[in-house]
């Protein structure tokens, strides 16, 4: 279908947007900007670190100081960034709060937050860290969001990594 998924033009321009933004500006424009397309209040932005195999926090926008020491050095593996990383793809959950995958941390109930997904930054093949967002209401990131928003992380890591 003409106008949907990763061909939308308003997906080409936020992409344009993006590019800009990483390269003039810090990733924290970038981030607040995927954000705003998303109507997402919550995001962060891991950067693998290739010493010591953990995730450490780089921005984040909505999360509480009290669960920063659960996010700011993440395991591959462990949570949804982490298993984003781990599973070189998205990591979605519909309800934080009322997940019981197992796939989120227990501290992510603390963000009160509940739609959210994790998204690895691959660059040809490697990760280089993990993007994510979340949302107050229960919501399913469709086939096209993960799409563009695996498009978008890419982008971070091509510009961060």
């Amino acid at each position: 279908m003409s106008g949907t998924g990763i061909d939308n033009p308003l997906h080409a321009r936020l992409m344009a947007e993006l590019r800009a933004l990483l390269t003039s500006a810090s990733p924290a424009a970038a981030l607040d900007r995927v954000m705003q397309h998303f109507a997402c209040p919550v995001g962060s932005i891991h950067r693998l670190d290739p010493a010591t195999g953990l995730l450490l926090l780089l921005e984040r926008r909505g999360i509480p100081d009290a669960i920063l020491p659960a996010i700011e050095r993440i395991p591959i593996g462990k949570g949804m960034a982490g298993l984003a990383a781990e599973r070189r793809e998205p990591v979605t959950v519909c309800n934080l709060q009322t997940d019981q995958s197992g796939q989120a941390r227990p501290g992510a109930r603390a963000t009160g937050m509940e739609g959210a997904i994790a998204v690895p930054m691959l660059v040809k093949g490697v990760v280089k860290g993990v993007l994510g967002i979340a949302m107050p209401t229960a919501h399913e990131f469709s086939t096209d969001d993960q799409a563009l928003l695996m498009r978008i992380a890419a982008e971070f890591g091509e510009r961060l990594g």
